[in-house]
């Protein structure tokens, strides 16, 4: 009988020294139980067993249940154990609180948490280590509003929850970014000695992360007098979820200096602060460091690494190390192709993408089309955006969200099929966001499509009335248009709401330091010498034929006036200072928190041919490699 028992477990093979030992203990066991049923069996017939007779009476069988059980529980054997719950409800041990809780904890461990809810729900007395055990289950696999009613249900049963307890509930909590009763638990804590417990703080932490309440988190790390690295490492997530990858960086470097070691857990997260930063450099020094401390073969550091060098310009590394993984799994197949979809390279994407699916089988997901549609976008690709958003809808059931109806729309406007985008936005199954009536506009303004560029600008002011580039972007679009009146309009209306344009700003990272760049800017201290750089520069271009070209400044301004503004633009002066700064041949990064203008776009390429160095742009809306005297962007943007 045993070996068919052991043969109808569900899960994977047990290790031979676990399996000899299960087999040594189960048929000790049942030996046992089979002794007992029949010395007992008179008094099993005519009375219910209590939890402790048995107990009494065969304290050899019990002490071979509960290891055997705990065997289980270890090995993740489910077959087994399902075998000695029945055999546990035969000789009447079943009811045993013990032994029904070690039941509840292999159910829940399993994946069967239904099995698990009933054998609960049926014990009489129940302790901390049973309520964990459920609630943990439910805070794992969901529904995450049951580990919350069980987390409640213990309180008013009476017994106190533990370390274990406030952070699985929790943990909840976040999943569901129920902040109210998020609030509660943390109040519940304070009451407690558990307030000072690492785990029960990183739980807090993570918990006020996800629901947005990044102070709040750091008001709990700042009250923690002794730290580990799981309470860091959650507040360095804290920050990087949160968009605040500079205080993740900074809080990084407190941690080293405070003695914790960064574990896999602090350098992801760091890096993938590094990456929304652009802080390449940051990135670079985590890499070596990591490959330093030996997590050279970690996989989930290399996918981290991938997305970092992809997001900061670096794509080509982000494929080295790429191809470097020894099992690539989805995430780390879109990261990939979003670092494609980010720069462009729409044939890169497509390929890869493809071999995903053909070669490696590997299912894509909502997020893989983004970067689909992304490299579709940025590249122009019309027609092939259109055929695998069907793809995703038809082949993959993949239902879209606003960022790919966001790419869609933005490839339709970009190529002025204004008449198609706005019929995509009127069959959406959701209410189009900012994202979608922006991204309307922006075609609106390359195509000087001003009737359809107001109706988005009403869109765009319902949903987003403080926000000035709305307004500044309409303005332009009647510049263009040679309708100054109108333009001086929309202005005024910004300057009677108290909306000021948002002032264009770009910033290159040198040896660990970040030096920002104004437009006209003249503070920085070595000024001097960059304007200098410029203005050398301007000359070699005007020998090669460069005329400036005024239109992107939509002032009704004199001709000189406008070519002055030109001439000092932040990102014109960020590569200025690059250049005077770093040896011949050093690739630089710079970041700009606007779209580059049509006229830097050109005199950046010159610049690329004249001093022959590949200069990268990450702007607002997409990376531009300037090589040679040619971008990536195939001057489409």
């Amino acid at each position: 009988m045993l070996p068919s028992i052991l043969s109808k477990s569900r899960n994977e093979p047990l290790l031979a020294r676990d399996r000899r030992r299960l087999c040594r203990l189960l048929c000790s066991s049942l030996r046992t139980a089979t002794d007992l049923q029949l010395t007992n069996a008179a008094a099993a017939a005519s009375s219910p067993p209590s939890s402790n007779s048995h107990i009494a009476s065969s304290p050899n069988s019990y002490h071979h249940y509960t290891s055997v059980l705990q065997s289980c529980v270890a090995s993740r054997s489910l077959g087994t154990g399902r075998q000695l719950h029945g055999r546990l409800l035969v000789s009447g041990l079943g009811p045993d609180t013990v032994l029904a809780t070690k039941l509840v904890d292999l159910y829940a461990a399993c994946g069967l948490v239904g099995h698990a809810r009933r054998l609960f729900d049926g014990m009489p007395k129940r302790n901390v280590f049973l309520w964990n055990v459920l609630i943990r289950a439910y805070a794992r696999d969901g529904p995450h509003e049951v580990a919350i009613q069980l987390y409640r249900g213990m309180v008013d049963y009476g017994v106190e929850p533990d370390n274990f307890t406030y952070p699985l509930a929790l943990k909840a909590c976040a999943a569901l970014l129920d902040l109210e009763t998020g609030r509660e638990v943390h109040e519940r804590v304070l009451g407690t000695h558990w307030g000072e417990d690492m785990f029960v703080c990183a739980g807090l932490v993570d918990m006020y992360a996800k629901c947005g309440c990044v102070d709040d988190a750091r008001a709990v790390f700042d009250r923690i007098r002794v730290r580990d690295s799981v309470v860091w490492n959650s507040m360095i997530a804290a920050y990087g979820q949160n968009g605040r990858p500079m205080e993740a960086l900074s809080l990084c470097r407190d941690m080293a200096a405070n003695g914790v070691g960064p574990t896999i857990a602090t350098l992801v997260s760091t890096i993938s602060a590094a990456a929304d930063a652009a802080a390449l450099p940051r990135g670079r020094e985590l890499h070596g460091f990591g490959w330093r401390r030996g997590f050279d073969r970690q996989d989930k550091l290399k996918t981290s690494l991938v997305d970092m060098y992809a997001k900061s310009g670096w794509v080509q590394v982000a494929r080295v190390l790429f191809e470097q993984l020894m099992k690539r799994e989805l995430v780390s197949w879109n990261a990939m192709i979003c670092g494609y979809g980010m720069h462009g390279h729409f044939d890169e994407a497509l390929k890869l993408f493809n071999k995903m699916r053909v070669e490696a089988q590997v299912t894509p997901d909502n997020i893989t089309f983004v970067g689909v549609l992304s490299a579709c976008n940025h590249g122009g690709m019309v027609k092939e955006a259109k055929e695998f958003f069907g793809l995703m809808v038809d082949v993959y059931s993949i239902k879209p969200t606003v960022q790919h109806f966001t790419c869609l729309v933005d490839v339709l406007g970009h190529a002025g099929r204004f008449e198609e985008a706005y019929d995509l936005i009127k069959g959406m199954p959701m209410q189009p966001d900012s994202g979608i009536w922006g991204a309307l506009l922006n075609g609106c303004k390359i195509h000087k499509n001003v009737e359809l560029g107001e109706l988005a600008l009403q869109k765009l002011i319902e949903l987003e009335p403080e926000d000035a580039g709305n307004y500044v972007l309409l303005s332009n679009i009647y510049a263009q248009s040679g309708k100054w009146e109108k333009a001086a309009r929309v202005r005024k209306l910004m300057t009677n709401r108290g909306l000021k344009k948002i002032i264009g700003c770009s910033w290159i990272e040198l040896k660990g330091k970040t030096h920002g760049f104004l437009v006209g800017d003249a503070s920085h201290p070595r000024s001097a010498e960059i304007y200098e750089e410029l203005e050398r520069l301007e000359g070699l271009m005007s020998d090669a034929g460069y005329m400036p070209d005024t239109m992107p400044v939509f002032h009704d301004v004199g001709d000189d006036e406008k070519r002055n503004m030109m001439r000092s633009h932040s990102e014109r002066l960020a590569i200025a200072f690059g250049l005077i700064s770093t040896p011949s041949g050093t690739k630089l990064l710079v970041t700009k928190n606007l779209r580059v203008c049509e006229d830097c776009h050109v005199v950046i390429k010159l610049i690329s041919q004249i001093v022959q160095r590949e200069i990268i742009i990450r702007d607002v809306n997409r990376y531009h490699h300037f090589v040679n005297g040619e971008c990536s962007c195939k001057d489409y943007w």
